[in-house]
């Protein structure tokens, strides 16, 4: 065990189990959105194996300095097994790992799971209380089922962009895998959702996760609003459509703060806060109807008394009146956060890769109190679990035979069969 006085840091545990300790879950997704969903099911003791092709899961080339620091962070917890899925061999071996599997995820194109031979149909005859995931960008039927998908390309469909951003300029995709990351974790409920059916019935089925529905969704109720005004969401950069006062403003010493008083009770002690009691009278913002038709006004109100401040003295400042208001943070300002640090928020694993040996990354979410999240082991190496999973399966005898013909690939582990 590694001991070290930082309380955040936290070493691997390979004896460490969760809720879900003897599921195996077979992933063949690529990138982020299945990468996600299984990470949520490996942090809870998921046995997670990664079949990756020679070339390795797509996120291995994402590098910082040389360092896969997404494939990381994304993939603890999780086994390799490295097959040349253009040799049937390798399929056959897919099939053989689905018939112990509880779920089985893939990210490719609509169609080619069942030119691959491991059509839904096929994975189900073979173990009918399998749950099939199938992650793609806009599903497995419509007119665009055979288009590629990449999250921005949804980003911009679901009506996300065109409210994001300011009124005067262009619209804004996210700077980060929103839609990956809806889908991920929408998929690792819909995963739990159908298995909780297929333990009771014993009917597995197939869950058809398009990258589209989810960050659809979350931008309900555009279309009832639409249907009721006939009149687009503005773009309103940090501003709120529902609610006045909302917005970042900018301190005396270059920081940031967002603030939200989206109740009467918190607006008045805002008003209060900066001196100005008598606007909480003032016909124009005595109401929140009136203070979003005199928005501009207010918000250069509250704009100036805290241009005047630090940000220091900002956050004080209003913290001791009750408002509600905070700093936006970037990573350099996380890193020395005493609530990201004290929550385990960021936590810090061993990687002799990173300066100082320690790798930060996201801490347990969800947080559960009787099963928490485990760390039992890094982001494998391409490849390095081929025996200790495949072994089991097929026998030491054919691993051998399938590594000589090239199927199963030590790209990057274990090159020997357990003793």
């Amino acid at each position: 065990m590694v001991e070290d006085p930082v309380p955040h840091r936290r070493d691997f545990d390979p004896a460490a189990t969760g809720a879900l300790h003897g599921l195996r879950v077979v992933d063949l997704s690529r990138l982020v959105a299945g990468n996600l969903l299984t990470k949520v099911l490996a942090d809870h003791g998921a046995e997670v194996v990664k079949v990756e092709p020679p070339e390795g899961d797509t996120l291995r080339a994402w590098r910082v300095k040389g360092i896969s620091t997404t494939w990381k962070t994304l993939c603890r917890n999780k086994l390799s097994v490295c097959l040349d899925l253009r040799n049937p061999e390798a399929i056959a071996v897919v099939r053989r790992l689905a018939a112990e599997a509880a779920i089985f995820v893939e990210s490719f194109r609509p169609g080619v799971l069942e030119a691959m031979g491991l059509a839904p149909e096929v994975l189900l005859a073979i173990n009918p209380r399998l749950v099939v995931v199938r992650v793609s960008g806009w599903g497995q039927d419509g007119p665009y089922r055979h288009k590629p998908g990449f999250g921005t390309l949804v980003e911009g469909y679901s009506g996300f962009a065109a409210v994001n951003g300011f009124a005067d300029r262009e619209p804004v995709l996210p700077p980060m895998y929103m839609a990956d990351g809806y889908a991920g974790l929408y998929g690792a409920a819909a995963a739990m959702i159908a298995l909780r059916h297929a333990e009771a019935t014993g009917q597995g089925q197939v869950i058809d996760l398009a990258l589209f529905d989810p960050i659809h969704v979350m931008m309900e109720p555009q279309h009832a609003n639409w249907q009721l005004t006939r009149s687009l969401k503005p773009r309103t950069g940090s501003r709120s459509t529902n609610a006045v006062p909302r917005n970042a403003y900018r301190t005396a010493d270059g920081g940031w703060v967002c603030l939200s008083a989206s109740t009467q009770g918190m607006t008045e002690k805002l008003l209060r806060a900066i001196g100005r009691e008598e606007l909480i009278a003032d016909p124009r913002f005595r109401t929140n109807a009136d203070r979003l038709r005199h928005s501009d006004a207010l918000d250069g109100i509250i704009a100036d008394t805290i241009r005047a401040l630090t940000l220091e003295e900002t956050l004080a400042h209003f913290d001791r009146a009750g408002v509600t208001i905070g700093p936006i943070m970037d990573a350099a300002m996380l890193e020395q956060d005493d609530y990201v640090t004290q929550r385990e928020a960021v936590i810090e694993v061993p990687d002799a890769e990173m300066p100082g040996g320690w790798l930060p990354m996201h801490g347990m979410v969800p947080r559960l109190s009787a099963t928490p999240g485990i760390l039992a082991r890094p982001a494998p190496g391409l490849g390095e679990h081929n025996a200790q999973v495949l072994a089991p399966v097929l026998g030491e005898a054919e691993v051998a035979r399938l590594r000589a013909a090239g199927v199963v690939r030590d790209a990057g582990g274990d090159v020997s069969l357990p003793a």
